[in-house]
């Protein structure tokens, strides 16, 4: 009867909200309406002004015929139009696409393609870009191709009066209503934005978040982050990399002031977190090699301490060494396109403080734990089910589920299907999980070197290699050995300073550091390590190349216990 009675209870509008991240600008706007929101070269907005230009472009996007849930994409960097259409775009009911910018035309059409899109918005910097991806859409056509609306987003500071067609950002944001309401969204499973993946091996696919997933995402990263109120955000991380890993919510949630960042040379991200006293930043490691690297010129005082938090690529722990130093502090998150950007982060614990640094650094290179949004993570044995020991050895691969978990991909129910199995979303990368419950990546399930029966990491590999001075970045793919089946092979980009290393001094370096039978049998110097759009090292390119190698034998013998008395490889290319 008790049951009955609370079953009976009312649920209604005063007690039940569907949950979106566009009520975070709402409240900004009615709390902070004073306070710094946007900041670009010279141009600043507060938050009231911020809100009022939402309302006006999202009022002007109705008026160009946009109905709920049509796709309106965007290709410009971290400017403020970017910032202004993840609220303005699902305030009008429709769909945000924000496409990479470094992708080609011919990618970029077949995003258009894909996604429907009813609008598209091009930043004046990518204009030629954007004018070829459309020529391509058109004559890619088997019938007549649906044209999307072209609308240029002209540089805010300095005008340059170029056009793609009729229409202008700032055009429809003086035409629009500042007192537009939000269309309502009457439920929280609704589309709020479609991401595609990198393609780092494949096409990519279209990856449709709900408004509940962003929500709760952004809640839980705020909170795992301890970000406070009024955070200084730079914005380092592109925003349209996962919607900026959800921040460019998570700062209108937190009434804190975003500083949009058209490029990330190591000249402005100085520059901007000196004059602005810059508190948080997001991105990919690599942005720590930019950092490490400015000229002295290039470089200013940190005022503040600036939290980064980095993903994208497991982090080497002696990068995290070099970089802390600066006045960097660095937590690690772990995520995918399909779990709405980070979905482990690796919450520090006070009883690390007192561990020797380089301790630390290998503590904070882990991806950590779930974060609240997840219902659970594990590691499993795809075979049998089962969960891996909590051993920090045995590998097996990391699958996650809970709200944050992408809705799915966009037509593409065989896809869809195949990621959710057994009540789990499989992210085909390999970790373990150590006696305290944080996870580590060891791989992607295809890039594990197995060698004469051995599991070899080759993140484990990469990590030793960034503790050489001398070594920038690192990759490790397989290579056919005829004996093992498979070897590591490493390729390597130097520093600046590193004329005349070799390679038998990378190998030396890594036979000490490293099991033998893990030492890579290759060196290969590159003048940098070729990268997907969003930065990611393409492997898939390493290990054609690495395939370009053959084995002869010679007279030398080998020291490494694993392959003891049996003769040394010399390695030539075919």
């Amino acid at each position: 009867m008790a049951l009955e009675s609370m079953n009976m209870l009312p649920k209604c509008e005063a007690n039940y909200t569907a949950l979106t991240p566009t009520t975070f600008l709402k409240r900004a706007a009615a709390f902070y309406a004073n306070r710094t929101s946007v900041i670009y070269e010279g141009t600043r907005f507060t938050w009231g002004q911020t809100h009022d230009r939402c309302c006006r472009l999202a009022s002007s996007l109705l008026s160009l015929n946009i109905v709920k849930h049509d796709v309106v994409s965007v290709l410009a960097p971290n400017v403020p139009a970017m910032y202004e259409m993840h609220f303005a775009v699902p305030m009008a009911g429709a769909v945000l696409n924000t496409v990479n910018t470094r992708l080609d035309a011919k990618n970029i059409a077949s995003i258009l393609r894909h996604s429907g899109a009813k609008v598209f918005f091009v930043d004046y910097q990518f204009v030629p870009l954007a004018r070829e991806a459309l020529r391509i859409l058109m004559s890619g056509a088997t019938h007549e191709p649906s044209m999307p609306l072209v609308i240029v987003i002209d540089d805010i500071d300095s005008p340059t009066g170029i056009r793609l067609g009729e229409l202008e950002y700032e055009q429809l944001i003086k035409k629009g209503n500042p007192r537009f309401v939000s269309v309502e969204v009457a439920d929280e499973w609704d589309p709020v934005a479609l991401n595609y993946t990198s393609g780092t091996t494949s096409e990519p696919k279209g990856v449709v978040y709900s408004h509940r997933g962003a929500y709760l995402s952004t809640l839980s990263l705020v909170l795992g982050w301890e970000m406070g109120s009024e955070p200084v955000y730079l914005w380092t991380l592109p925003m349209f990399h996962c919607n900026g890993w959800t921040f460019t919510w998570g700062v209108a949630a937190r009434g804190g002031t975003n500083v949009c960042l058209r490029n990330t040379t190591a000249y402005d991200i100085y520059r901007n977190i000196h004059r602005h006293k810059v508190t948080h930043m997001c991105c990919a490691p690599i942005i720590f090699n930019i950092l490490l690297d400015a000229k002295q010129h290039e470089r200013r005082d940190l005022a503040v301490p600036v939290q980064i938090l980095t993903g994208g690529a497991p982090p080497p722990a002696p990068l995290l060494e070099k970089i802390e130093p600066l006045g960097f502090k660095v937590t690690h998150a772990y995520g995918l396109t399909e779990a709405t950007g980070p979905a482990l982060i690796c919450e520090w614990q006070a009883k690390w403080n007192k561990l020797p640094r380089d301790d630390q650094a290998k503590l904070k290179a882990r991806q950590g734990i779930s974060i609240l949004t997840l219902a659970d993570v594990d590691v499993k044995n795809k075979e049998t089910m089962e969960s891996v020991p909590h051993d920090g050895k045995t590998m097996g691969e990391i699958v996650l589920r809970g709200s944050s978990i992408m809705k799915g991909y966009y037509k593409d129910p065989k896809e869809t299907l195949k990621s959710f199995q057994n009540g789990w979303f499989w992210t085909g990368d390999v970790g373990v999980v150590h006696p305290d419950g944080y996870l580590e990546i060891k791989d992607r399930s295809k890039d594990v070197i197995i060698s004469g029966g051995e599991n070899i990491s080759s993140v484990e590999v990469e990590n030793m290699l960034h503790g050489h001075p001398k070594v920038m970045e690192a990759a490790v793919v397989a290579m056919p050995h005829p004996r093992w089946g498979e070897s590591p092979c490493a390729f390597v980009a130097l520093r600046s300073n590193a004329e005349g290393t070799t390679e038998s001094e990378i190998i030396a370096y890594c036979r000490k550091n490293l099991p033998h039978f893990m030492v890579p049998k290759k060196v290969e110097f590159l003048p940098q390590l070729p990268r997907n759009p969003t930065g990611k090292v393409l492997k898939n390119e390493l290990r054609d190349r690495a395939k370009g190698f053959v084995v002869s034998e010679n007279s030398q013998t080998v020291v490494d216990s694993h392959y003891q008395n049996q003769p040394i490889l010399a390695l030539s290319r075919l």
